[in-house]
């Protein structure tokens, strides 16, 4: 039997349905850090491999630094430019900025979902909380990812820190219910859009996009969040997706109805006042990684792999 690290994946290969439309795969490790539990608080026992590129894995990168987990969590970050064998780290790909894993000196990503499970047959992707103890997957679901940084560690931080709530108890129900149409239509919609097969498809998933965004413009006018004026993971979930939107989506997606610096003031405003006044988002946002992933990692969609040199700026000043 072929080693499971020699393993030919096809890590490019979106899921699409019949009639066109993409359907994102369920992500499989879903295990959260607890006292009491299998996995426990503690310090410098948790790791997260991230992509710079990617939407899902800044999340967890961002909420990492709000809540100041940086001496608590160490970070690997992997190459941009993922190819057959999915994301690479620096010793396979050593793109500036990316890391070699110090860990277990993997080459690729899915490396570490064989080593937890040499049979798995899921999808490699990143954000992964790793347990350095254990020396397995403790989560790979960015959205569980981002909650479990904002509680798990309090006893472990400053009292600034561990006072900073992102998914407060009275905000809840309004929180889950703006994330719930942003990540079906902006979040996910313009990959539904970008990597749609047909026509119908894609003009169906680019209206949602679009219809979402007019949404929360009219949310976001004369406000500063989205949700109980006050910083939530509402707005670090849609920050990824909207940084990302005129310097990627608009043109590699086909998002192209609207830009969000021209089409979008309230969006526009609310963007550049979380990048510019808060270094957790700027920090975080690395445009060389986010242009050359997207436009490098799917020649199906860009077969000569160029990479755009604008919008300049990728973004505008306040």
């Amino acid at each position: 039997m072929a080693l499971a690290k020699d393993r030919v994946v096809d890590v490019l290969k979106f899921k699409i349905e019949e009639d066109g439309s993409f359907k994102r795969p369920e992500t499989v490790f879903r295990s959260s850090i607890e006292k009491g539990g299998k996995f426990e608080p503690e310090a410098d026992r948790y790791h997260l491999y991230v992509s710079l590129a990617c939407p899902w894995a800044s999340r967890a990168l961002i909420s990492r630094k709000l809540k100041g987990l940086e001496n608590l969590i160490s970070v690997t970050v992997v190459s941009p430019r993922m190819g057959t064998l999915g994301w690479p780290f620096a010793n396979v790909d050593n793109f500036a900025g990316a890391d070699i894993d110090t860990l277990y000196s993997s080459e690729h990503v899915k490396d570490l979902y064989f080593k937890v499970d040499p049979d798995y047959q899921g999808r490699f992707s990143v954000p992964i909380l790793w347990d350095k103890k254990a020396h397995t997957i403790v989560n790979n679901e960015s959205s569980e990812i981002i909650r479990i940084l904002n509680t798990a560690f309090n006893d472990l931080i400053p009292a600034d820190k561990a006072a900073l709530n992102f998914y407060p108890e009275n905000l809840r129900t309004e929180i889950d219910e703006v994330n719930g149409w942003i990540y079906e239509n902006i979040n996910n919609g313009v990959y539904r859009a970008g990597v749609a097969t047909t026509q119908t498809a894609y003009e169906k998933a680019v209206a949602d996009v679009f219809e979402a965004l007019d949404k929360v413009e009219k949310l976001l006018d004369g406000k500063d969040y989205l949700v109980g004026n006050q910083l939530t993971e509402a707005d670090i979930r849609l920050f990824v997706t909207i940084i990302r939107f005129d310097v990627v989506y608009v043109g590699h997606f086909k998002c192209n109805l609207r830009t969000i610096r021209d089409g979008y003031p309230a969006i526009h405003r609310w963007m550049r006042q979380l990048y510019w006044n808060n270094d957790a988002f700027k920090s975080t946002t690395d445009f060389d990684h986010i242009k050359t992933h997207y436009y490098w990692s799917h020649p199906f969609l860009n077969p000569h792999r160029i990479v755009p040199v604008g919008p300049l700026p990728h973004i505008m000043p306040l």
